[in-house]
């Protein structure tokens, strides 16, 4: 039967809007600080390939995470909504518990369910971290391919710990000879991903759970950053340094099939550097603190079809908006998404729009424990560490060395009632924190 000339047309011509779609890439990195990488001042870990792509697009200087620990902002960053708005202000417990209700609901609609609307083959690989409940797993949320640990964290080996803790692929359970290093084997599975023949845009949410405890690394890696005298420092950016050179094979294998001119790449951090052997400077505090170094983050993106080379954009920008921005790259509309809290930034990157991104932000800790507001250049912080609520100009005091509060007492109430006008849409949230029995 032949097939008339009309819909041989319509097909070619889906096929070639198909085509045009970009390819997304997402690699999320784990208590990573942010002067630890070369493009934002390190000097001691080689971070050669993350330089060359940051190069390539652009920086962002100003670039925040919504949460200062693992959990809460890896919801806030795959839902493009303030975590707070379904009770997601905790890390999951670090007990494991029979319980679908802990996580990131279902009835969120992440960005690889939007992106499945629009055509894309979609991948989590790494680190999930948002239900550890099988019912609460990449597969359940709009993810066709899935590599990786449901947990937080474990070691670097692949040894299974518990079942949380362990290596599943599309829910079977990897067997730990079938490993070698995860960094490595994540990178690999991406590859594998990137490769597969299919007409499809593909979208790879890749989050390594590197540079999170424990420390492990092989002696290849180890290599490189020898020259490091401090010991911990030398592995801790041993482990940076195998994320480096595995992102530089993703990277070549953009390259070696042609896609990289019409992919999009962003890099960062899921919170500020951990306590240990990280380098935040020159922010102040660290991951789990709502100072600069806990939510300030390294993080660029890279799409050569749209993005010249060689910006950096300095205006004030969060995680929150990388799901409204990657869906209108996808051909979707991020206005029809009435839940999300994030911007498109491409027409701010490209100079179309001059105005801010966002005028304001905001962050809240286990239901209001601790929280700031950031608006315009002045940023409140309600420590309960310090016992204290703190004022801060960043135009005049980025590392926020310098509490204004008690000078500026109607700047300290304005910022206090935009925390609480914002917090009007938030809920209680869903589970303690477990933080309350461990040190972060």
């Amino acid at each position: 039967m032949q097939i008339p000339l009309c819909i041989v047309a319509l097909f070619v011509g889906f096929f070639a809007i198909a085509q045009q779609k970009p390819n997304i890439i997402v690699i999320l990195t784990d208590d990573q600080g942010w002067a630890d990488v070369g493009f934002n001042g390190a000097t001691d870990i080689p971070t050669e390939n993350l330089d060359k792509l940051a190069h390539e697009g652009v920086v962002f200087s100003n670039g925040y995470v919504s949460h200062p620990y693992c959990s809460p902002s890896r919801a806030g960053l795959l839902t493009g909504r303030y975590q707070s708005r379904f009770g997601h202000d905790c890390n999951l417990p670090y007990k494991e518990v029979n319980d679908n209700t802990i996580g990131t609901p279902l009835s969120e609609k992440l960005i690889s369910e939007a992106l499945k609307e629009q055509g894309y083959r979609t991948s989590a690989i790494g680190k999930w971290h948002i239900g550890d409940h099988p019912d609460l797993h990449p597969p359940a949320q709009g993810f066709d391919h899935w590599f990786g640990l449901p947990g937080g964290g474990m070691n670097y080996w692949g040894l299974p710990q518990s079942e949380a803790k362990r290596i599943y692929r599309n829910g079977e359970k990897v067997l730990q000879d079938e490993l070698t290093y995860l960094t490595d084997d994540f990178t690999e599975e991406a590859i594998s991903f990137i490769n597969k023949k299919d007409d499809r845009p593909f979208f790879i949410y890749l989050a390594y759970n590197a540079p999170h405890t424990p420390d492990h690394v092989t002696e290849k890696y180890l290599n490189n950053t020898k020259h490091i005298e401090y010991g911990g420092r030398s592995v801790y950016g041993a482990m940076v340094n195998a994320i480096d050179i595995n992102v530089g094979k993703i990277n070549a294998t953009l390259i070696a099939n042609n896609i990289k001119e019409n992919t999009i790449l962003i890099y960062l951090s899921d919170n500020g550097g951990r306590i240990t052997y990280a380098d935040n400077g020159p922010n102040r505090g660290h991951k789990g603190m709502l100072f600069e170094g806990g939510i300030k983050v390294p993080f660029f993106m890279v799409w050569p079809k749209k993005i010249q080379s060689g910006l950096t954009y300095e205006k004030v920008i969060s995680s929150l908006d990388i799901f409204p921005t990657i869906l209108n790259a996808a051909g979707g509309n991020a206005n029809n998404e009435k839940q999300l809290d994030g911007v498109d930034l491409i027409p701010y990157i490209v100079g179309e729009n001059k105005n801010e991104p966002h005028e304001k932000l905001f962050w809240r800790s286990t239901g209001g424990f601790e929280y700031a507001s950031r608006v315009g250049d002045y940023k409140l912080y309600k420590s309960a560490y310090k016992d204290k609520t703190l004022l801060f100009d960043l135009s005049k005091d980025p590392s926020e060395r310098f509490d204004i509060a008690d000078e500026h007492p109607r700047i300290v109430a304005s910022l206090e009632k935009e925390y609480a006008d914002w917090d009007k849409e938030n809920i209680p949230p869903k589970w303690i924190d477990p933080h309350a029995e461990n040190v972060i």
